[in-house]
């Protein structure tokens, strides 16, 4: 029962979080409910009993990513941000809502030509994956293992980074 309230908890944050991201007109603020987000699915993982992929997900995402985005934020001069504003138009709305509703209607179609709440509704007996299986699959280097694609994902954030550095240092033109 502490397990239904707490995921019920996590899940009103999340949720009340990422409504607040997408709909605040600050972007220090989008950032700080993206925070509160992804800490939110961390406690997901820890309530799943998932420790390593929730300590991932905090020194990750919740930490590397969050602070990338602010170091990125504040890169930008504070000139391009004041007079920045979007005014939201109805053909807009109306479009962003029929995306929505057909990529929600693509999911349901791959759920049923997979049988995929058949297999649900049949299913016992959940079947648990070690954790020492899901670690060699992200830090492996062996076939379907994951070190390669972080290390291009490492450098591609690195030359991300030096790229906003260039572009934000202003340079005195006599």
């Amino acid at each position: 029962m502490a397990n239904l309230v707490m995921f019920c908890i996590l899940a009103v944050v999340i949720l009340g979080s990422a409504i607040m991201c997408v709909t605040t007109k600050r972007i220090m603020r989008a950032a700080t409910f993206l925070l509160f987000v992804l800490f939110g699915v961390a406690g997901i993982y820890f309530l799943l009993d998932y420790t390593f992929l929730g300590a991932a997900q905090i020194s990750i995402y919740a930490g590397g990513i969050t602070m990338m985005y602010i170091f990125a934020i504040q890169l930008v001069s504070k000139r391009t941000l004041q007079g920045l504003e979007e005014h939201v138009k109805g053909n807009r709305v109306i479009g962003g809502a029929l995306a929505a509703l057909i990529g929600f209607a693509t999911v349901i179609g791959v759920f049923f030509k997979n049988q995929l709440f058949d297999r649900m509704a049949t299913m016992t007996e959940k079947p648990e994956i070690p954790m020492q299986e899901i670690g060699m699959a992200l830090v492996g280097s062996e076939k379907m293992q994951y070190v390669l694609p972080f290390e291009f994902i490492s450098l591609f954030l690195l030359a991300c980074i030096i790229g906003g550095i260039m572009i934000a240092r202003k340079e005195d033109k006599q």
